[in-house]
């Protein structure tokens, strides 16, 4: 996905509005590993060659925010983000490792004495310096080692929450201007960036195994409704020999229904969905066998 923080706001740019599509509203959320999920936002791909990539990223490029100023032609008027998910396949393995790259575009702090911005731009450079103040807050509270780290301060470190700290490495190039005029931009733009190299994060690969990635898919078939039939091999234990036989619960009684029956799936052309009762006890017997998929198992 790609989006762009204007005003304090972020909006989408992969929406096309030439085709009549409409924005939906955009919320930041953090998924069980920590990563930051934009909620609305409109997401490409997959996309296997970088021609494809890049043909996104141009598109979304021309609908950001530029206007002109007494110190660029074609000044950016708002930050740029642009993540995207990597999943790469040992196909020897069958392992899948997860990654995800954020490729950030900062508006420069500016000056007003300098840009003679007025009404829009003006307001536009208020809300551009107050998110890069933001910014350097967090990576300052980072590279101190404070226990509370102020990314929900502003959107710009919210959504960057996961590419700032803990399991993310951080690169920041900064572009400065050769004219002595602009010798104390140039200088505040090189130490707001030597704070960065102070951050220190431990990188780790995720990754998924090829069981881990059989089990997610069946869940995610028993929370769909069950659409597609689906054999769960649930071990039956040995009744004691002091109680009687009649007394032990046959679990294949809760493989019935017009998806399973006891020893397989029923061969149905167009099987119905599992009721809402049946699909509770058949998805808590799954989750007595699918450990969590957040945590990594050494025996998995």
């Amino acid at each position: 996905y790609m989006l762009e923080l204007y005003n304090d706001q972020l909006i989408d740019l992969l929406v096309d509005k030439k085709k009549g599509e409409t924005p939906l509203p955009l919320s930041i959320k953090l998924d069980a590993r920590g990563v930051v999920v934009v909620q609305g936002a409109v997401v490409k791909g997959p996309c296997s060659t970088f021609e494809q990539l890049n043909k996104w990223n141009e598109f979304g490029i021309n609908q950001r925010h530029v206007a002109s100023t007494a110190m660029n032609a074609e000044s950016s008027r708002s930050h740029l983000l642009f993540s995207i998910i990597v999943d790469a396949k040992n196909k020897q393995t069958g392992n899948v490792t997860v990654g995800k790259m954020t490729l950030v575009d900062l508006a420069g702090s500016e000056r007003q004495s300098k840009t003679q911005a007025q009404g829009d731009r003006m307001k536009e450079a208020i809300s551009i310096n107050k998110s890069l103040s933001a910014l350097g807050d967090v990576i300052s509270a980072l590279s101190t080692g404070e226990k509370i780290i102020p990314y929900r301060n502003n959107k710009l470190t919210h959504v960057l929450q996961d590419g700032l700290g803990g399991n993310a490495k951080t690169l920041m190039f900064v572009n400065i201007s050769p004219a002595d005029y602009n010798c104390d931009e140039t200088s505040t733009s090189l130490q707001y960036a030597s704070r960065v190299k102070n951050i220190t994060n431990n990188a780790t690969k995720q990754v998924e195994t090829a069981e881990i990635q059989r089990l997610k898919k069946i869940i995610a078939e028993l929370n769909g409704g069950g659409k597609k039939g689906v054999v769960l091999e649930i071990q039956e234990e040995e009744p004691d020999e002091e109680q009687p036989a009649d007394n032990v619960e046959d679990d294949s009684k809760y493989l019935h229904g017009p998806d399973f029956e006891q020893g397989g799936v029923q061969e149905d052309p167009e099987p119905d969905s599992i009721g809402g009762e049946e699909a509770a006890v058949v998805q808590a017997s799954a989750s007595k066998l699918v450990p969590s998929f957040d945590e990594e198992d050494p025996d998995a």
